[in-house]
Formats: C-alpha cells, structure tokens, sequence
C-alpha cells in the first residue's frame, strides 16, 4: 500500500498532470476521488491542520456556487466553509496530496514534488 495519497478530480488538468508526476517519479499514490467518496468534516479538519491553512484557501470559487452560496464574503468561517465543502465535494480546490513528508494542495502540479523524499 502507497504511503502517498491524493485526492483526485480525474477531469481537472492539474489534477491529472500531479497524478502523472508523482507516477514519473516511482510514486503509484492511493488515488481518491473525492467527488465520488465526498468530505468528512472531520477529514476536511485533519488535512487543514496538517497544511497549515484555513478552509478559505482551499475553497474553490471557479466553476462552483461558492459565490453564489456566500462563502466567499469576508467573515465567513471555516466551520461555515467546511460545512459547505462536505455538502458539496467540487467547492475543495484540487488536487490535496498527503505524504509522510507533508500535504499540500498541489497547484501548480510541481508542488507535489515537495513532498517525495529525499531519495525520490
């Protein structure tokens, strides 16, 4: 089983390019697709956290309801965004790549290089 996991949006471009890459570097991830298996609020915690950053810089505004919904307004919380996010798996920006080194999301695709060891 892969130490390396990505949550994956097959149809985005970066998202694929970052699954690629890992794959050129001897990596074959644990792929999830999130629009498939959805969040867990709790999930959704663990890999902010683990990033470092709040729910408003992983919200994905383009392509989504986030404006329309108000999630994009000052103010809003991240319980409030979280909550969004687990209702609606396309308002988390993609592609979210964890390894043992790290998470991060992975735009551009080459961030995921960050997170390979050393040895990769």
């Amino acid at each position: 089983m892969s130490d390396v996991t990505i949550y994956h949006n097959p149809g985005c471009g970066t998202s694929r390019n970052t699954l690629a890459l890992l794959r050129e570097h001897g990596v074959e991830p644990v792929v999830v697709e999130y629009l498939k298996t959805g969040w867990t609020k709790a999930q959704l915690r663990d890999l902010l956290v683990r990033m470092g950053v709040s729910a408003r810089d992983i919200l994905r505004v383009r392509g989504t309801e986030a404006e329309t919904l108000g999630l994009t307004r000052p103010g809003v919380s991240d319980e409030v965004l979280i909550a969004a996010m687990v209702a609606d798996p396309k308002l988390v920006e993609r592609p979210i790549v964890v390894s043992p080194t790290g998470v991060a999301l992975c735009r551009p695709a080459d961030r995921a290089l960050d997170l390979l060891p050393a040895t990769q």
